[in-house]
């Protein structure tokens, strides 16, 4: 919904809202009035207008109030959702964000909320408040000036000062309880996460008493801020009373009649009815700004690639990839990830990238995939560097298989169509039959939910449902890293083998730290300590000295039975 539409909706609300309170100041009015008036036993003629006016004062209070609620949650929730979606924009994907899962999950949970806390709880509220307080001291000005003056200052210490006071003992509050709920949180997904590792070792009694102590410390917090909330609830109560109490000795002192009186004394009363929620409003408000500004530290969060102003045309397949002595380092000051990496991928050509853990194998990948920047050289595709290139459009050409994939709490079915959510029943079996899963599947089934981060899954399965996940994408360059990564020697073959085969014909490049079947490649770029220490076809590398005949060797040795 643009912002023109979302003004408009906000707009109808308070006006909805306004109208509500209103109506309801009038039908105690003219309740209060006709009361009064026919104690005194009139025509019934004389009290016609007045029964008029309560039953449309009723009626139109009922439906305001529905179309405020209607408009006001409609473009509440609508402003919730646009923030959620702008999050997700900003951690996907992001730079290094500094902050734990949980409270990450906290942020866009609850802090979210905040937004629609703040059209519904605390500015329309405000807004239907300001209107009633106007109504009513106008009012009392026509029947008494005197009333009126002292209904304006019970108004202002009831809509002004109490308000002011919760906004800043909340401050205070917040900024207490925002961390607390963020530790609790941390610690009940370390439980979660960590159950079997905690049960193994005989932990579990820690970690539970630490999390009671987290858990108890919140409440402990939640606890007093409630007291405050009360006290000021009460206060407000306190106020209302003593206000109808002045203007009842007030209108007596001037003279005022009965009908006056009772119509000055129970607009009063109603008028603070919107009043009184504001000290709630306060405090809300001050923990909605905090929530804001915690948002806005996600959102200022700077890419993990700079998107440029104006990106050119993304290139037409047959797609060549060309790396010029490129640089990555990931922090200031640090030594490069990679340090003068130069390799070339043409259309159909496989190249698989080996070497030891930290030799910058998967930071390779991540700066193909844009989601790592570099600080010299260049990425070009078909002639065009990638920093020209919109990152989206870039990670449609070169993408596959991350180095520790997820599993999503879906069915097969939904777990694969994240690559291709238009993709067929045809289209999805060709995918898992050329990833050697098409057994599992048809033994597990289509709709069988996985666990979370693949939990009831076998290493092999999820590696295998990642690759179909890949292939299933079919992008112009598929990239996989550590495909066999962390599993046993006979499966981690077999995958391998599976993946070869998969991927004969295409465009791939390859991170992997096992030799077996790299025979069938084009193309072998060993990599160490940030450089290219060799290159060149199997048969050529494991004849000269050097790390990939050690490891070409020691995997021999690993292998020979005895």
């Amino acid at each position: 919904m643009n912002t023109h539409r979302m003004t408009g909706r906000l707009l109808t609300a308070a006006a909805a809202g306004a109208a509500a309170e209103l109506a309801a100041l009038g039908l105690i009015a003219a309740a209060a009035w006709m009361i009064t008036r026919a104690a005194a036993q009139p025509p019934l003629a004389a009290l016609s207008v007045a029964i008029v006016a309560v039953r449309a004062f009723a009626t139109s209070r009922g439906l305001f109030r529905y179309g405020e609620r209607l408009a006001g949650h409609d473009v509440a929730l609508r402003a919730q959702a646009t923030t959620r979606e702008r999050l997700y924009e900003a951690l996907i994907p992001s730079g290094p964000l500094g902050h734990r899962g949980a409270d990450l999950l906290s942020r866009m949970v609850d802090d979210t909320d905040a937004v629609q806390d703040l059209l519904v709880r605390c500015l329309l509220p405000a807004v239907a408040a300001l209107v009633t307080a106007v109504a009513a001291v106008t009012l009392g000005a026509f029947l008494l000036p005197a009333a009126a003056l002292v209904l304006l200052a019970g108004l202002l210490v009831a809509g002004l000062l109490l308000p002011a006071g919760t906004a800043a003992a909340a401050r205070r509050w917040s900024a207490r309880l925002a961390p607390a709920r963020a530790d609790l949180a941390a610690r009940v997904a370390d439980l979660v996460h960590g159950s079997a590792d905690l049960a193994a070792y005989g932990a579990g009694e820690h970690a539970l008493a630490a999390s009671a102590r987290a858990g108890a410390k919140l409440a402990a917090l939640e606890r007093r801020q409630s007291r405050a909330n009360a006290s000021a609830l009460a206060l407000g109560t306190l106020v209302q009373g003593l206000t109808v109490a002045a203007i009842v000795l007030v209108a007596q002192r001037a003279g005022a009649g009965q009908v006056a009186t009772a119509v000055l004394a129970l607009t009063a009363l109603v008028s603070f009815e919107p009043i009184l929620p504001l000290a709630a409003a306060g405090e809300r408000f001050a923990g909605v700004t905090a929530a804001l500004r915690r948002l806005r530290e996600i959102r200022a969060t700077p890419p993990a690639v700079p998107e440029p102003d104006l990106p050119a045309s993304p290139p037409e397949g047959p797609l060549t990839v060309q790396v010029d002595d490129l640089v990555v380092r990931h922090a200031p000051g640090r030594a490069p990830a990679l340090d003068g990496v130069s390799l070339t991928l043409t259309p159909g050509r496989r190249v698989a990238v080996v070497g030891p853990s930290g030799a910058g194998k998967s930071t390779l990948l991540s700066a193909l995939m844009r989601t790592a920047d570099f600080e010299s050289g260049n990425i070009l595709i078909n002639g065009a560097g990638v920093r020209d290139l919109s990152p989206d459009d870039v990670r449609a050409r070169l993408t596959g298989l991350t180095q520790d994939p997820y599993v999503f709490r879906a069915s097969v079915r939904d777990n694969l169509r994240l690559a291709g959510p238009e993709a067929g029943e045809d289209e999805l079996a060709r995918a898992v039959r050329r990833a050697r899963l098409d057994t599992w599947v048809e033994r597990t089934g289509w709709d069988t939910t996985l666990g979370e981060d693949g939990r009831t899954v076998s290493g092999g399965q999820l590696q295998r449902l990642a690759l179909a996940r890949a292939l299933l994408h079919d992008p112009e360059v598929l990239l996989l890293d550590e495909p066999a990564e962390a599993l046993d020697g006979t499966t981690a073959d077999a995958l391998m083998a599976d993946l070869l085969d998969a991927t004969h014909g295409r465009t791939t490049l390859l991170v992997t730290h096992r030799l077996h079947g790299l025979e069938g490649v084009d193309e072998i770029i060993v990599l160490e300590g940030g450089r290219v220490s060799q290159h060149g076809h199997h048969d050529e590398l494991v004849a000269v000295p050097g790390y990939y005949r050690d490891l070409w060797r020691s995997e021999a040795l690993t292998a020979t039975p005895g």
